[in-house]
């Protein structure tokens, strides 16, 4: 994976932030971004399985949603670059809004 940092147009800003994530057969997840740049984050779900290259649409709580794909993925975690860049200011506000670290709760659902 350490190939994946040398590859990015950006450098990604630490956050954590909750989202909701679906890939385009239909399957979705709770998720939380965990880094995030213009160019792209990194997304950790309960169990979603990616593949790569596959489309995501990721929705973070209180944001439109993004689509992306899938660059590389370790266990449940995966990097995502977005199709379209983020605005960079709202990289930045997100980031200092939902520092790393902060508790974020995905919900495990009882089977």
């Amino acid at each position: 994976m350490e190939h994946a940092y040398r590859n990015r147009k950006s450098m990604r800003k630490p956050l954590t932030l909750a989202a909701k994530c679906r890939t385009l057969t239909g399957m979705s997840d709770d998720a939380y971004l965990s880094d995030l740049s213009p160019h792209g984050c990194c997304i950790t779900t309960r169990g979603l399985l990616f593949r790569l290259g596959a489309r995501v649409v990721i929705k973070p709580n209180g944001l439109e949603a993004i689509g992306g794909i899938i660059r590389w993925i370790a266990g449940n975690r995966a990097g995502v670059e977005f199709e379209q860049p983020l605005y960079a200011p709202v990289v930045e506000h997100l980031s200092s809004a939902h520092p790393h670290g902060t508790p974020v709760g995905i919900r495990h659902r009882s089977y």
